[in-house]
């Protein structure tokens, strides 16, 4: 019998949550996501030694405020880990906007583009790349502009349905809800174990599914960070799912038959939603999970940031 993510891949296409390139190399997904967390372990691997020493290089060269150079040297480098990607999956590579920018409609806009014109700049088109966007009100208003420019958007740090209805309302992409850090959230609060059909990430993640499909939403429903392969399980069939490269070995390991628990042809109805931003910034507020895990996740995401700049800065110096 096929392992279990053999089968997975027949019902969803499977991307890798990972810059690791022997690990996609290996496990053949076709997508790949990367954030400011996945840039900086890039940074150790040898395999990006030679991008490091000429992303440093390029930095020198550069004249104007030194604080701009170093935060263009990590926008170079995580084009890099993009375009090393790029080479071994046939489908698409996500490049994050800087969480810091957030809440900035222009600021956000401006960086998408950035980054397009540097994939392009080394031969990959935009049809390969995919711009990620926190599921800010603010975010969702960027990717709506991108989108209509044809710079598709994956909203990532998305963790209730009015995000994923104002990301539908702006014709986005992708959309990428995080059924682990729910999980953690509830965990945290109730002291309770949950099972795979209990879990409020996979609960989520199957209420959005079914508006986008009982809606005739074309945004694609993109689950992310899990905590355990039952909670992929419990989303087989989703349109795609972004998987570590633990969690995609312990998948091929896997035997036994693997059920399609969502379909288009299954999903449950649910009406239509009027979203517009005091009914988004009032359900994102009426909804604590989702408000402290998007803000923590912002904080996240603009640490690693902080620390890939630090670690830029210092081998400059190191280097002049």
């Amino acid at each position: 019998m096929a392992s279990k993510l053999e089968q997975l891949r027949a019902m969803t296409t499977v991307v890798a949550d990972t810059g690791d390139i022997e690990a996609v190399r290996r496990l053949k997904p076709v997508d790949c996501t990367t954030n400011p967390t996945i840039v900086l372990k890039a940074l150790a691997m040898p395999a990006f030694s030679d991008a490091v020493g000429e992303a440093i290089r390029w930095g020198q060269s550069q004249g104007g405020n030194h604080e701009a150079v170093v935060a263009a040297v990590a926008d170079r480098l995580a084009i890099s880990v993009g375009a090393a990607l790029s080479e071994l999956v046939p489908g698409r590579v996500s490049t994050e906007v800087d969480a810091d920018l957030s809440f900035d409609i222009e600021a956000s806009i401006e960086k998408a583009r950035s980054l397009i014109k540097a994939y392009e700049a080394r031969g990959i088109g935009r049809e390969r790349i995919l711009i990620k966007l926190a599921s800010t009100w603010e975010g969702i208003r960027a990717a709506e502009v991108l989108q209509k420019e044809g710079i598709d958007c994956n909203l990532t740090l998305l963790f209730n349905l009015a995000q994923a209805v104002a990301c539908a309302d702006a014709g986005v992409f992708l959309i990428s809800p995080f059924v682990g850090r729910i999980l953690d959230w509830h965990v945290k609060a109730t002291g309770k174990t949950f099972t795979a059909e209990e879990d409020p990430g996979v609960v989520s993640v199957r209420g959005i599914y079914d508006y986008y499909k009982s809606n005739g939403i074309g945004t694609i429903v993109m689950g992310a960070s899990f905590r355990n392969i039952g909670e992929i399980e419990a989303l087989a069939g989703c349109d795609r799912l972004t998987i570590s490269p633990a969690l995609l070995e312990e998948l091929d390991a896997a035997q036994g038959s693997l059920e399609r628990r969502l379909s288009p042809e299954k999903a449950g109805k649910v009406a239509p939603i009027h979203m517009d931003e005091k009914t988004f910034r009032w359900m994102l507020n009426d909804d604590a999970m989702a408000t402290e895990k998007l803000a923590e996740g912002l904080r996240g995401f603009a640490k690693d940031l902080g620390n890939l700049r630090t670690i830029i800065d210092k081998q400059m110096q190191a280097a002049a």
